[in-house]
């Protein structure tokens, strides 16, 4: 029997191949060949090297560090595929950059989430898979579909099976800011753990600068587990953490989707109470950045789910939860 599907290529820009590696071997098919380079001024070039005619591509790209450089990168790459009549474009951005620019916070601003939106649509995209946008509102900014995955379940039965030996009432789970309340609330449930709120006060006139004012909850005598998107400079997760130890929790673990790193972070970390601080691979951790405190679980295999769905006509939306 002819197969009615279409022609799968999965194609992988420079931000994080390892990660396409991943995607591919669940799929059990070869990441499509192109040729990513650099001109000698610096300007991307890119060339397709098989035919993506009237095929159904994925192309995998983290605008993680060096952002503008990825982002570039990912616009030329769908430029090409678009002009070389690929029947539809699919973009998987394991972690989505520029997503915290989603809205106005003071006047003169820009809301850059957005903007990379229009970008990525205007360069040809079909369609968009990335896990934990930082604002659940981004998917409105898009005008194709988005499948937005989440790293909450496979972050949850990691701690589930380390923390087997604490009793249910000994676990609670805490957002790092009020903002976080909804991601927190779905891990505590994956846990049938409790839940506890930090709240504090960011400044607005030093980026990455927070104070911890106060915990909302009872944390006393408990393991605490930190839950949030994005781990960027550390700052917020290390105040947080030595806030629980200070109102009486026994232990202080953390986790994210996306580790960012950047800065002091990994320094901070090493050097904080955090028992151990677990994130997902939508972005490359060099080995510089891989310290004993930092576990690395893949979340290759769901976005490999999500593109066979896809690529089917089957549903997704089971992988949402």
């Amino acid at each position: 029997m002819v197969s009615k599907l279409r022609e799968l290529k999965v194609f992988s820009g420079t931000s994080h191949p390892g990660f396409t590696e991943k995607i591919c071997e669940s799929l059990g098919i070869g990441v499509a060949a192109a040729r990513l380079f650099r001109f000698s001024d610096g300007e991307t070039g890119v060339s397709i090297e098989e035919s993506v005619r009237g095929a159904d591509v994925y192309v995998v790209q983290s605008t993680c560090h060096p952002v503008n450089e990825n982002l570039v990168e990912l616009l030329i790459i769908l430029d090409v595929l678009r002009r070389a009549s690929a029947y539809r474009i699919n973009v998987v951005t394991p972690y989505f950059g520029y997503a915290r620019q989603d809205r106005k916070t003071k006047a003169r601003e820009p809301i850059t989430a957005k903007l990379v939106a229009n970008l990525i649509e205007k360069a040809g995209a079909h369609r968009l898979i990335a896990a934990d946008l930082h604002a659940g509102q981004i998917q409105g900014f898009f005008d194709i579909p988005v499948d937005h995955l989440t790293g909450i379940p496979l972050l949850a039965s990691h701690f589930r099976e380390i923390l087997k030996k604490e009793e249910d009432g000994d676990i609670v789970v805490v957002s790092p800011d009020i903002g976080g309340v909804v991601r927190a609330r779905r891990f505590a449930v994956h846990l049938n753990a409790d839940l506890a709120i930090v709240d504090k006060r960011r400044s607005h006139e030093v980026a990455n600068l927070s104070e911890v004012m106060e915990i909302i909850g009872h944390v006393d005598g408990k393991v605490a587990i930190l839950v949030d998107d994005i781990i960027d400079t550390a700052g917020t997760m290390v105040q947080a953490a030595e806030a629980l130890l200070e109102r009486g929790a026994r232990k202080v673990y953390a986790c994210a989707t996306h580790g960012v790193l950047s800065g002091p972070a990994v320094e901070r970390i090493a050097s904080s109470p955090i028992e151990n601080l677990v994130l997902t691979d939508t972005i490359p951790l060099p080995k510089e950045k891989q310290i004993d405190k930092i576990t690395t679980l893949s979340i290759a295999p769901l976005f490999a789910e999500a593109i066979s769905r896809i690529h089917s006509d089957h549903s997704v939306s089971i992988l949402f939860r």
